[in-house]
């Protein structure tokens, strides 16, 4: 994808249904130079339920308008994109997230996980430092925690200040926690990843490559977790809009 040619330019921003999209050549080495900055960055993964639930959710629409990096996430947003003559790959937010995480181990970036079910950051965690001796993942924390208890984690994140903080809470929550919370460790870069905690723990895994290079991997997610058939009804709904939408 040819936007820009430099990590250091602005993304080009693209209207999806109204939202903001980046564009850019290369998501890592820009997020990678606003770690090394110390730069306040918020990073939304946009896929078509995200975009659709932002319909009706004007809290999340306000979020990812004030994110610093909006990718996209979802095949339906590159089917979007092409229908208004922009040329994308997906970028899924987990590989950004794993591409970043192994930027971190060689950099001695510090790193948080916050999100999943209890045991599964500790799990996930436990793997990516067998992986990456050197990754400096200084605190993970479950996300099914009570008011005081996350009274707790705010004090650790403001104590510890890392530079890198993945929250796994799904969405919207995720988006509208860290729109809450960053002002706490203000030169961080925080990311919603959704259940990549799962993946890395090996609770779940990822959809096999064919789906995923076919742009089926939430057919395979469905397969899974066939309970979110309800959910899944917003990419057929997000397809007749992108097909109808004026920007």
């Amino acid at each position: 994808m040819m936007v820009s040619n430099s990590p250091s330019l602005s993304p080009q921003i693209i209207p999806v249904l109204g939202l903001p999209l980046h564009l850019h050549e290369n998501y890592e080495a820009w997020l990678a130079q606003r770690v090394q900055t110390g730069q306040s960055t918020h990073v939304v993964t946009l896929n078509a339920e995200m975009a659709m639930q932002a319909q009706s959710n004007p809290e999340l629409a306000q979020c990812i308008h004030q994110a610093d990096l909006s990718i996209p996430d979802g095949s339906g947003v590159v089917f979007y994109l092409y229908l208004r003559g922009h040329r994308s790959d997906r970028v899924p937010g987990i590989e950004v997230a794993e591409n970043l995480l192994k930027r971190a181990a060689q950099e001695s970036w510090s790193v948080f996980f916050y999100g999943g079910k209890p045991g599964v950051p500790e799990v996930a965690q436990e793997n990516w430092q067998k992986a990456h001796p050197q990754l400096a993942i200084v605190g993970v924390q479950h996300g099914y925690l009570q008011a005081s208890e996350e009274d707790l984690l705010l004090d650790r994140l403001k104590t510890l200040q890392p530079q890198i903080i993945l929250v796994g809470l799904g969405v919207p929550r995720q988006e509208l926690w860290i729109q809450q919370h960053r002002h706490l460790c203000p030169r961080a870069t925080w990311i919603g990843v959704g259940g990549s905690f799962d993946i890395w723990a090996g609770v779940k895994e990822r959809a096999p490559q064919w789906f995923q290079d076919n742009h089926l991997e939430w057919m395979y997610r469905l397969y899974q977790e066939p309970w979110r058939w309800r959910r899944m009804l917003a990419l057929p709904h997000f397809a007749w809009k992108a097909l109808q939408w004026k920007d």
